[in-house]
């Protein structure tokens, strides 16, 4: 005991000496647990989805003044761009303080145009929504084909392409998960994953697994709350962030752990609650969270 007790000394006695040497950011890293915060975060415009068909300005309003900097758009019923043209939506968002990082789209129709103009206004990644539960493995094996010919014509572009989860891809099927197929078949430097961590867990899988299992792969994220009391129809279980079941703290140290860049709050249904007043809730729970 004493020794080991000497040795601990001893070795603290190191560390605090070598405070005076090493950068201040390493000795933090390596000898306590910093609290990080994340700064920038986004939503999914998907959230207001019956709001901003109604006002599409008054509503990016809205989410600019509940806190969010970033916004991940989709292929609504007015495209991505909600009626105005690529660069007059992007100088709307900016005027209002936002970025935006990437977007939902229908990967089968027009998509060479959806690459250019989201090249033309500096949106990072175009992401398939959507894939659908497959009859078999080989049809996964093929869409993950087509994921990198879609990817190549990103990059062509100075754009990321990625895919966006559901539960289905995360459910065995014979002994094999549709998920690592799109992982392992799928050219790391052509497609990204935004990992939709509610429908990992609605899959009954583990959030820090999969972002472990593939680090640097899910470079993208969809943050959405578990309800503690859920229904049969998994797409009613969306609750406020922190009133569900999810670990956030354990979820997005992980994430931040291995390699992801982009957060966005998503939430589908809404107990209790309106969208306008749950993007509220959840960014003054975005920026109390620390990791």
């Amino acid at each position: 005991m004493r020794k080991d007790r000497r040795k601990f000394m001893h070795n603290l006695s190191l560390a605090a000496g070598g405070m005076l040497l090493a950068p201040s950011t390493q000795i933090l890293d390596r000898y306590f647990i910093p609290e990080r915060r994340i700064k920038n975060f986004g939503l999914q415009l998907y959230t207001l989805r019956d709001d901003i068909i109604q006002d599409v300005k008054g509503v990016l309003q809205k989410v600019a003044s509940a806190g969010y900097t970033q916004i991940e758009s989709y292929d609504g019923p007015n495209g991505m761009w909600w009626g105005m043209g690529a660069k007059e939506f992007k100088n709307f968002v900016g005027d209002l303080g936002m970025t935006i990082t990437s977007s939902h789209c229908d990967i089968f129709k027009d998509f060479e145009q959806k690459v250019e103009e989201a090249a033309s206004i500096g949106v990072k990644y175009l992401i398939c929504p959507w894939l659908g539960k497959q009859d078999n493995l080989d049809k996964y094996k093929a869409a993950a084909e087509d994921f990198n010919k879609k990817g190549e014509m990103c990059r062509k572009n100075g754009i990321g392409f990625g895919y966006h989860n559901h539960a289905y891809s995360f459910e065995a099927v014979d002994g094999i998960y549709p998920q690592d197929i799109l992982m392992h078949e799928t050219d790391s430097s052509l497609v990204t994953f935004e990992m939709d961590m509610y429908w990992v867990h609605a899959a009954g899988e583990k959030i820090e697994k999969w972002l472990n299992k593939y680090k640097n792969r899910f470079k993208l994220c969809h943050i959405k709350d578990f309800s503690r009391h859920p229904v049969i129809d998994n797409s009613l279980n969306s609750v406020d962030l922190g009133k569900g079941v999810i670990d956030w703290n354990s979820a997005l140290k992980t994430a931040f752990k291995n390699g992801m860049e982009y957060f966005v709050v998503e939430q589908e249904a809404y107990p209790g609650t309106t969208p306008i007043d749950a993007i509220r809730a959840n960014a003054a729970f975005m920026k109390k969270m620390k990791i």
